[in-house]
């Protein structure tokens, strides 16, 4: 199946002598270009007015402006910085969908940015390892054992599955290893390794300079106890390696140190916050990270929208520029109610991965992320042909040559890295072979299989990956929401004699090779003939009589796909049943 790392630039990016003429992204395995296409502006060139309209090429376009001014205050050495990208990730608990979904977008603005521009860019992934562990997760072995670190750093933090040296260790292990799965191009970052190896030395002592001024910015959000003690600067604690929220005695610029005193002991400390003896508080870390790294572009959920704020001003104190960005909605479940890891409301990436390909959970991903969406079981099978949809029609453009606005604003563009092989899509809808499976009753792949070959021998899983993924993910589907759910109804006397039609009429293809375009013209004339009205009463009928659930496929595909003998024999088995009922 298709990776999901963005175009890689940097080294990887080459242009025409003549640039920006045209442009080779290669991917990140070979020197096999992945796509090539005709750059859109350079850097020093204003971008066309007229955009791909796909939301990833509008965030590009705020990404290049940022870039542009950067360079521009920056002055010339400057210019050859690639563009930094980041997401963040709080090791205390393992990856899951809001994860996947933040870098797989961030990697989306970054392929539209490569493509707007043909200019270099980085995708950090950041994680905040040096955060306190607050409460033991409850998805977690030796739960007791870490009971005993609460307030120490996650780097500091017994791993308690046992296989790495640290709790951090083990969540990034994991989180690394969910990127690699889907091919996501990316740099690893650990925040123990920043603050340790002094990477945020020079920005740790310049929030000591403007120590007061970020504390006027935080302290009014904060309730009268916590505003009165107050600080950025997280020290920690010499004997306990306990990260310390503390008020701060004093604060000496020049020697990079802050004075505070232990709420236990009494006891008075001096603790440099340079080398990883001291940490920032939550939203003056993130201010402190953009300032430091001079991050580019960073998205985030609504839920953060005041902390973006707050931290977009911390940076401006600093002396830094926040970065551009997008505010993207949450996830609600199946009742609209916001979803909660705690509430164990949500969907995680191995149930869907379960029922649906990886390109399917793209495609809910790119899918309006301004825009809240419902995530539960439901959503999968249509979102899983909106993509196939998607890529024929971008199949289609790409054979015709066509690498303009049309192509790059088709999401199987982003998902596909911008090449779309010719075997990606499925003749068979996932839909499709739901109902298949339901009617047939399919508890294995080789049942569809068997009705996939008898309507098109040429068809295989050799020649169809994506059709032969789907058809696996469709047995698991139907057997864990389709069967229990299926409820038969019994026709009315008006469906009864339009559905004896409908069997009469089929008998007279049996044998023939009727397509599914005159299979459903068939399907409508009988639909018409009794007068059903609305029209789409008369295939609700269909559904809910003969299928036992309320929707379906075009009926006329259904029965080329399933055959019209079996079809006929479905009719005369749903009206038998009534009979007996």
């Amino acid at each position: 199946m298709a990776g999901w790392n963005a175009l890689s630039a940097g080294s990887m990016l080459q242009k025409s002598a003549n640039t920006p003429q045209a442009v080779c992204v290669y991917g990140l395995t070979s020197r096999c270009p992945v796509h090539s296409f005709r750059a859109m502006s350079d850097s020093r060139t204003k971008t066309e007015p007229t955009l791909p309209r796909a939301w990833p090429f509008e965030e590009a376009q705020k990404l290049a402006t940022h870039v542009e001014a950067r360079t521009a205050k920056a002055g010339a050495d400057d210019d050859a910085r690639p563009a930094l990208l980041e997401t963040g990730y709080g090791p205390s608990g393992l990856p899951h969908i809001g994860t996947f979904g933040e870098v797989a977008r961030t990697s989306w603005v970054r392929q539209a940015y490569t493509a707007l521009t043909g200019r270099p860019s980085r995708l950090l992934a950041f994680s905040d390892d040096m955060d306190a562990l607050r409460k033991v997760p409850d998805n977690v072995p030796n739960r007791e054992m870490l009971e005993k670190f609460i307030g120490q750093p996650l780097s500091r933090v017994p791993d308690p599955f046992g296989t790495h040296e640290s709790f951090a260790a083990h969540n990034n292990a994991r989180l690394c290893s969910f990127l690699d799965s889907f091919g996501f191009d990316y740099e690893f970052a650990s925040s123990t390794q920043y603050y340790t190896s002094g990477r945020f030395d020079a920005a740790l002592k310049r929030v000591l300079e403007v120590h007061e001024e970020v504390v006027g910015v935080i302290a009014p959000t904060l309730g009268p106890d916590r505003r009165a003690t107050y600080s950025p600067v997280l020290p920690l604690h010499p004997r306990t390696g306990e990260v310390m929220q503390v008020k701060m005695d004093a604060v000496n610029p020049e020697a990079g140190t802050v004075r505070w005193t232990d709420p236990a002991t009494g006891e008075q400390f001096e603790t440099p916050v340079t080398g990883g003896h001291a940490k920032m508080q939550w939203k003056a870390d993130w201010a402190m990270r953009w300032y430091a790294l001079g991050v580019d572009y960073e998205m985030s959920g609504k839920d953060l929208i005041d902390s973006v704020r707050l931290s977009g001003r911390i940076c401006h104190i600093l002396g830094g520029e926040p970065p551009a960005g997008l505010t993207y909605e949450l996830f609600l479940d199946e009742n609209g109610q916001k979803i909660s890891k705690s509430k164990g409301n949500g969907l995680s990436v191995e149930e869907w991965l379960r029922y649906a390909p990886q390109e399917s959970l793209g495609q809910f991903m790119f899918n309006q992320p301004q825009r809240a969406k419902r995530l539960y079981f439901d959503v999968i099978p249509k979102t899983a042909d909106d993509y196939l949809t998607h890529v024929e029609k971008a199949k289609a453009l790409q054979a015709a040559d066509l690498t303009g606005n049309d192509l790059r604003a088709n999401p199987a563009w982003f998902i596909n890295k911008g090449e779309i092989a010719e075997n990606a899509g499925s003749p068979v809808s996932f839909g499709m072979l739901l109902n298949l499976a339901s009617v047939a009753n399919a508890e294995t792949p080789e049942v569809l299989w068997g009705f996939i070959r008898r309507y098109d021998a040429t068809v295989s899983p050799e020649t169809h990956p994506m059709l032969a993924c789907l058809v696996q993910h469709a047995i698991a589907y139907y057997a864990d929401f389709v069967r229990p759910a299926k409820t038969f109804r019994a026709p009315t006397d008006k469906e009864r004699t339009a559905l004896v039609d409908l069997a009469n009429s089929l008998r007279g293809y049996e044998g023939e090779a009727a397509d599914a375009a005159t299979l459903q013209n068939l399907v409508f004339e009988i639909g018409k003939r009794h007068t059903f009205e609305p029209l789409r009463s008369w295939f609700g009928c269909l559904y809910e009589v003969l299928l036992g659930q309320k929707e379906g496929p075009r009926f006329g595909g259904f029965v080329a796909l399933y055959g019209v003998h079996e079809t006929v024999a479905l009719i005369e088995a749903a009206l038998l049943r009534e009979q007996q009922a």
